[in-house]
């Protein structure tokens, strides 16, 4: 018998008798029970079609998101500077401009599924070509940015500090000289604003790119307070010094020598002389007070210049340090020995190291060897 016609003949009882046949068995299943052998094979079929296209179409948006997400889009290797209140847009802009990102609106799509916030922590990130819109998103969106190490060695001026600190670092030298005015947070270390550069440690420190002026200058404070340790203290305390005391003692004998074996001396001729009550007659006090650190030979009117840091025109030490000294040195000024000397001066040989002499005689003959050695080789 036809499917089709005994389905018809069920309905047409069950309204003879005013009842729906959604009553007794939903059309649908009725249908399908009861439905021609042709049309069950050709559903089948359609029906195997449209699983077997919500499959591709699922595994098609799968591998689109796995291409969006991990597919390789960094171009190149770099660093990005994102600063203070630069939003995502503004970034993205920047690496785009900049020729980071192979397709950059793929990143823009990525970052609305990973929730990227609006404003990415400001900082220096690195970037490595080949990473993937899921590595690099995932690095802003955690703030997972580079630090930065910064070395300072030997420095003649606050400004060269500046300049160092300002060419690596999102600061300005303003912030940075208002910050060298805060009396209430200088004297936390134990400086002031006329000693301040007596505070700066020749070391490496590490930063992030927007540190503040206040925390680039308290890591630098705060190892100058770790060195000076109560046995230094005490070493300082019997040599007549305070820790700024003989951090400028040592930043001139810092500027006399670079031979290590000669600086403990070079400090005991400057302790016996401010015992005493000699002026200090330090040459590289006058390069200071002149600001020419080039000067290979100090001369007869260059003693004359009018300033506090001029040790041929003043007693005593000056305001504060000329240089900023490596810590051996200081550690060379605490350690000085008992000596008799009271004068020293180049060796005539010119190889850096020096003659010291306990008498006007002999360090006038150490002089004159040592004025024609230059005077031979042309130094003027």
């Amino acid at each position: 018998m036809d499917g089709g016609y005994h389905y018809h003949s069920l309905l047409r009882r069950h309204n003879a008798k005013n009842l729906s046949a959604k009553t007794i068995i939903p059309n649908n299943i009725l249908y399908l029970l009861f439905m021609p052998k042709s049309k069950k094979k050709s559903t089948k079929i359609d029906l195997k079609w449209i699983l077997t296209a919500i499959v591709i179409m699922l595994l098609s948006g799968g591998v689109l998101l796995g291409l969006l997400l991990f597919a390789p889009n960094v171009t190149k290797t770099g660093f990005v500077y994102i600063k203070p209140g630069e939003s995502k847009n503004y970034t993205f802009a920047y690496l785009t401009d900049s020729g980071f990102l192979s397709l950059p609106f793929t990143t823009n799509i990525a970052a609305s599924l990973i929730h990227v916030p609006a404003h990415i922590k400001p900082g220096k990130y690195a970037l490595t070509a080949g990473e993937s819109n899921f590595e690099l998103l995932r690095m802003l969106r955690n703030g997972k940015q580079v630090s930065i190490k910064i070395t300072i060695n030997k420095m003649r001026t606050m400004n060269e500090l500046e300049h160092l600190l300002t060419s690596n670092l999102n600061v300005t030298a303003e912030q940075l000289e208002n910050q060298l005015h805060k009396s209430k947070y200088l004297n936390h270390y134990g400086i002031d604003s006329a000693t301040v550069f007596c505070g700066i440690m020749p070391d490496t420190y590490e930063y992030f790119w927007c540190a503040s002026a206040e925390t680039i200058f308290s890591k630098i404070f705060k190892n100058y307070t770790h060195f000076w340790t109560d046995a230094r203290k005490e070493k300082a305390t019997q040599l007549g010094l305070t820790p700024q005391t003989a951090t400028i003692l040592a930043s001139i004998v810092e500027e006399e020598t670079n031979k290590a074996e000669d600086k403990p001396l070079i400090a005991c001729v400057y302790l016996n002389r401010l015992a005493k009550g000699m002026k200090l007659q330090a040459d590289p006090t006058v390069k200071y007070a002149i600001g020419d650190f080039t000067i290979k030979r100090v001369t007869g009117n260059m003693l004359l210049i009018p300033s506090p840091y001029n040790t041929y025109q003043n007693t005593g030490l000056p305001p504060s340090c000329i240089c900023t000294p490596m810590p051996a040195t200081i550690d060379a000024v605490l350690s000085a020995p008992k000596c008799s000397y009271i004068y020293f001066c180049a060796n005539a040989s010119l190889d850096g190291s020096t003659s010291f002499a306990s008498t006007d005689e002999q360090h006038l003959k150490n002089a004159r060897a040592y004025q024609q050695a230059l005077n031979q080789r042309g130094i003027h």
